[in-house]
């Protein structure tokens, strides 16, 4: 059977690729820095896939088709589309799992959800901005989970949790020989698009971090769902993070570092969810 070997999140915010040339050196030092430790603690779990929980951003879906969940079940995948990305990010493609993203379809299917899937998907810069600066390959596999985070109505707080809880009895029950580990991507507080753009709520993410140290699924979900209310749009990504917290078993979180980055208009965090022996 598969064996799940861990969960880690971290912020996906695009200006991390766009500016990259022209951020202040503090901020770049402190990107590297940041991210180079999450890849080295992912790498050193040597998984063989990655489930890799994100979030489209108008690439995949628009608006004359926009699925609350989609799984990636094909062999193969395409690098990101935006032009700010091919500079930076060298592979065009990038390999799935074919297998594995089924049998997570089979047992969402079996759990009461009804996700669309994908053959083939486009891992815009909500998957491979992490990626790139974990400096981690295609040698690892990755099946893409995407949720709608576009355009409301969004899945719920506690249908997040659930749905992590059932990511992860999908791998471990997976007949095959397999070390999986998965990426919340996207986050912290952030606001795109409104009158408030490039606000970044730090009692937001205070708070949301505090959560995933201490609260209950129940607390988190409902506090989760009246914090979004008052905060910018771009912190709905923070399902991304709960849904691996749940997968998790809502314990084990490890603040690995958090900034407020106004240069890329996001609180950027970076986390691990240490796993039971």
């Amino acid at each position: 059977m598969a064996e799940f070997v861990g969960g880690f999140a971290a912020g996906h915010g695009p200006n991390i690729a766009r500016h990259w040339t022209t951020l202040d050196p503090g901020t770049r030092d402190w990107i590297v820095d940041s991210y180079t430790e999450l890849g080295r603690r992912v790498k050193a779990l040597e998984p063989d896939v990655l489930v890799v929980q994100s979030n489209d951003h108008w690439v995949n879906f628009f608006l004359d088709n926009m699925p609350a969940f989609c799984i990636g079940i094909g062999d193969e995948h395409d690098g990101p589309p935006e032009p700010f990305m091919k500079p930076l990010f060298p592979h065009r493609t990038w390999p799935g799992h074919e297998a594995l993203g089924r049998h997570v379809l089979d047992v969402a299917l079996d759990s009461g959800f009804d996700p669309a899937y994908a053959q083939r998907l486009k891992l815009d810069h909500g998957i491979c901005v992490p990626l790139w600066q974990m400096d981690i390959g295609p040698e690892i596999a990755v099946v893409p989970l995407f949720i709608n985070l576009m355009e409301e109505p969004f899945p719920k707080p506690a249908r997040c949790i659930r749905w992590g809880q059932m990511v992860r009895r999908a791998i471990e029950s997976f007949p095959g020989e397999l070390r999986v580990a998965m990426l919340g991507t996207g986050g912290l507080s952030h606001s795109i698009g409104e009158v408030t753009t490039g606000w970044i709520d730090e009692p937001f993410d205070d708070a949301c971090i505090g959560m995933f140290r201490d609260a209950s699924d129940d607390e988190f979900a409902s506090e989760l769902e009246r914090r979004l209310k008052t905060t910018g749009n771009g912190s709905a990504e923070l399902r991304n993070w709960l849904i691996v917290h749940a997968a998790c078993g809502s314990r084990g979180f490890d603040l690995i570092d958090y900034r407020p980055v106004p240069e890329i208009l996001i609180g950027c965090g970076l986390a691990e969810w240490k796993m039971a022996a």
